[in-house]
C-alpha cells in the first residue's frame, strides 16, 4: 500500500465573486518533500498556503492532511464541511511563517514562542520553556531570549518568527515570501535557518518565494504558478534548466533578468 500524500489539493478551486484565484488544483505533496511555489503576483500561490491554513475557505473540492480531509469530516459516510473543533485539529499539524513577522510585540523572544504551546497544547511552562530556548538556539539567537521585537533587527524577529512556529510541533512547515519585508543583507541568515530545518528535521515544507535561487538549491519540487493553475512543475534542475512552458521561459527570463 502505497504511504498517503502529507498534503493533497484535490480539485480545489478558490474564487472571489468573478475572479478565480484557483481553478481546479490538483497538487499531492509526499512527506518529507521540500516544494518551493513561484510565478507572477496574482497567480494563486499565496492563497495555496492560506487554504491549508484555513485562513481562506474554498469553494470546491477537498484539502487533505495526512490522508484526513483538513476541510471536510466524514458523517454516514459522505464528506461533509467541517467544523471548528476538526478543522483545529488537523490544523495542529500544520506551522506557517508569514512575510510579516506577527510576533506579539509586547512579548519577549522566549514568551512569543512558549504563548501558543502553553495555552493551544497544555504543555507545562518548564517544557515549553526548555523547547523555545532550544528552538531560539537552533535559529541562532539563543542570546536574544530576553528581548522584544522592537529591539531585534527584521532577520531576527523573523527567525523568532520560525522558532514560534516550530514550537507547536507541526509535521508541515509552509513560509510565504519569509524574506521579502527584510533588508537585502538579512535575506541570507533566515534562508540559512530553513535550509538547517530542511537538513536536520523530517519536516514537509511549501514555500511561496521570489527567491529563485534559493528554490533551485532548496528545493526537491518547484511548481510554477499561473493564472490559478499549476502550468508546469518538476525537479528545480528542470524547470530552471529546460523548462517547457512558454509561460514558465517568459517568468524566469523576466525574473532572472531583473535579478
Amino acid at each position: 500500500m502505497t504511504e498517503q500524500p502529507m498534503v493533497r489539493f484535490e480539485n480545489v478551486s478558490k474564487r472571489y465573486g468573478a475572479l478565480t484565484v484557483l481553478d481546479g488544483l490538483n497538487l499531492d505533496v509526499p512527506r518529507g518533500e521540500k516544494v518551493s511555489v513561484i510565478g507572477p503576483s496574482g497567480s494563486g500561490k499565496t492563497t495555496v498556503l492560506r487554504m491549508l491554513m484555513t485562513l481562506e475557505t474554498i469553494n470546491d473540492g477537498v484539502i487533505w492532511v495526512e490522508g484526513e480531509p483538513l476541510t471536510h469530516m466524514e458523517r454516514n459516510g459522505k464528506l461533509v464541511p467541517a467544523d471548528l473543533a476538526h478543522i483545529r485539529k488537523i490544523r495542529a499539524k500544520i506551522g506557517m511563517v508569514f512575510q510579516s513577522f506577527n510576533l506579539f510585540p509586547h512579548m519577549t523572544a522566549m514568551q512569543n514562542c512558549i504563548e501558543a504551546p502553553i495555552t493551544v497544547l497544555g504543555m507545562k511552562r518548564a517544557e515549553a520553556e526548555e523547547r523555545a530556548a532550544e528552538l531560539l538556539d537552533m535559529v541562532g539567537l539563543s542570546q536574544k531570549k530576553g528581548h522584544y521585537p522592537s529591539q531585534l533587527s527584521g532577520g531576527q524577529q523573523q527567525r523568532v518568527a520560525i522558532a514560534r512556529a516550530l514550537a507547536m510541533r507541526p509535521k508541515i512547515m509552509l513560509f510565504d515570501e519569509v524574506t521579502s519585508a527584510l533588508d537585502p543583507e538579512l535575506v541570507g541568515e533566515v534562508l540559512e535557518v530553513i535550509r538547517k530545518l530542511g537538513r536536520e528535521h523530517d519536516l514537509t515544507m511549501l514555500m511561496v518565494t521570489h527567491q529563485m535561487g534559493f528554490a533551485k538549491e532548496f528545493s526537491d519540487r518547484v511548481c510554477f504558478f499561473h493564472a490559478g493553475k499549476i502550468c508546469e512543475q518538476g525537479p528545480p534542475s528542470e524547470l530552471f534548466g529546460a523548462p517547457k512552458n512558454e509561460r514558465t521561459r517568459q517568468f524566469l527570463h523576466a525574473v532572472l533578468e531583473a535579478g
